[in-house]
């Protein structure tokens, strides 16, 4: 599958979104929009899109597939079983997630707080499956390439050997060594969105309406609006 068949299937299933006003992960502000969870719910899509990164790791010796939770795991699963099908050899599934740590509530001693610190964690068991294995890191896009960098390096931490990172799609123009220094970046489609600061953007001051569909538009507005009332 070529980069012109990735894009028509991602625009059959509305996962591309162009003439918006979208907030990324990042609070930059763009035009356009790589929707991914658009994807997912079409299962027969989703597995064409797994099996073309499949294809392009069956020679690596892949023993486990990990994705960061939550729209990764589905990755994860079906890139492995495409794998497992191809090579004949069983290839794991598995994912890491954000770890959430319990803070001691300041006022009554017997309550917590939980809090995420933003790394990823492998846990549930699947950190025993990792330690001297082949791995690759599946993600579905790349803005700034921090979640996958964080899953790379989780990984390796506890003994894995990643070889490589693989993506639906990199929009930020992410390298190897912005990601952990990963031996293999693959992304089916590779396309460069303009992303403003909010006190450059172009739409913003044109007044054009933030699509809180998608992206976090709309827990950028909560936070301006929280913010305004502050003031």
């Amino acid at each position: 599958m070529d980069e012109r068949q990735v894009l028509e299937l991602l625009g059959d299933v509305s996962a591309v979104i162009t003439g918006s006003h979208i907030v990324y992960t990042s609070f930059k502000h763009g035009s356009a929009y790589v929707n991914k969870d658009a994807v997912y719910p079409h299962t027969e899509e989703t597995s064409k899109l797994c099996h073309a990164i499949a294809e392009r790791f069956a020679n690596e010796d892949v023993e486990v597939v990990i994705a960061p939770a939550v729209g990764g795991v589905i990755l994860s699963q079906w890139v492995a079983y495409h794998l497992t099908k191809m090579t004949g050899r069983k290839v794991l599934g598995i994912y890491a997630e954000k770890e959430v740590v319990a803070i001691p509530d300041p006022e009554d001693k017997n309550r917590y707080c939980y809090a995420e610190t933003g790394n990823f964690i492998i846990k549930r068991g699947y950190d025993k499956m990792v330690p001297g294995r082949r791995v690759l890191v599946v993600e579905d896009v790349l803005t700034t390439g921090g979640s996958a960098k964080k899953v790379v390096e989780a990984a390796r931490a506890i003994g894995g050997t990643v070889v490589g990172l693989a993506v639906l799609c990199n929009r930020g123009g992410i390298r190897p060594e912005d990601v952990a220094d990963v031996p293999t970046l693959d992304a089916l489609v590779n396309v460069k969105l303009d992303a403003w600061e909010e006190g450059e953007c172009p739409l913003c001051e044109g007044k054009v309406p933030i699509n809180t569909d998608v992206g976090k538009g709309r827990e950028y507005l909560t936070k301006k609006a929280a913010g305004a009332a502050g003031a």
